[in-house]
């Protein structure tokens, strides 16, 4: 069962370029007729969950695991990627949220995928290349994978089950959240920023208690 995410402002909300912005508006407003009848966020209900984020395992973009249990204790912002999608821009936003809640417990990771427009039919060396040089990414990174349809990757199809239907990918940078108990608690649609508000809180929430140090987390 979901419930749609009503979260409130929060006046840290990290910025990025007009340029940027601009772009954003545009493909927002394309994805608009499907965000009519599909909400652009959801939380999860606080029933017990099947499972657990950390049982599962990626494959980094370097080729080797990633098994999700390696960031047990800490929060996940997965996010499927593109890198010629108009919404590419938001690894900038994406990569300040990395290195705003880094040292407080937060792990993103991007997960490239090929499957909404064939934007992603780059090679991994390359993938790792753009990102690296065009927008200085320094979070984890996972191959090419699969993230909808039948042959989805087991994260996402355990993803979609939890939170149901409404919840799947629909395009490149959808989001989803899962807190320090490696519980999924929300996701959100590609028009929702990284800077935005309603994600920054949410990211806020989903945090460990305690830094990864072991030192009362703070706020930046």
């Amino acid at each position: 069962m979901l419930v749609q995410a009503h979260l409130g402002h929060q006046p840290n909300a990290i910025k990025t370029g007009s340029r940027d912005d601009n772009m954003i508006t545009k493909l927002s407003s394309a994805l608009g007729v499907i965000e009519a009848v599909v909400p652009r966020s959801g939380t999860a209900t606080q029933a017990p969950q099947n499972g657990s984020a950390y049982a599962f395992s990626l494959t980094a973009i370097n080729g080797l695991p990633m098994p999700l249990e390696q960031f047990r204790g800490k929060a996940l912002l997965i996010v499927n990627t593109a890198s010629r999608c108009g919404f590419s821009c938001q690894y900038k936003g994406l990569q300040q949220i990395w290195n705003r809640y880094q040292g407080s417990g937060l792990v993103v990771i991007g997960v490239p995928s090929n499957d909404f427009g064939r934007q992603e039919p780059k090679r991994e060396s390359e993938i790792h290349h753009f990102c690296r040089n065009v927008y200085r990414v320094t979070f984890p990174l996972a191959e090419k994978t699969k993230v909808r349809g039948h042959n989805a990757h087991e994260f996402y199809r355990w993803a979609a089950d939890t939170l149901g239907e409404v919840s799947r990918p629909r395009w490149n940078f959808h989001k989803y959240l899962i807190n320090s108990d490696g519980r999924i608690v929300a996701w959100f649609s590609p028009s929702v920023l990284p800077r935005s508000s309603r994600l920054i809180e949410a990211i806020e929430g989903a945090l460990p208690k305690l830094a990864p140090t072991g030192y009362p987390r703070i706020m930046k």
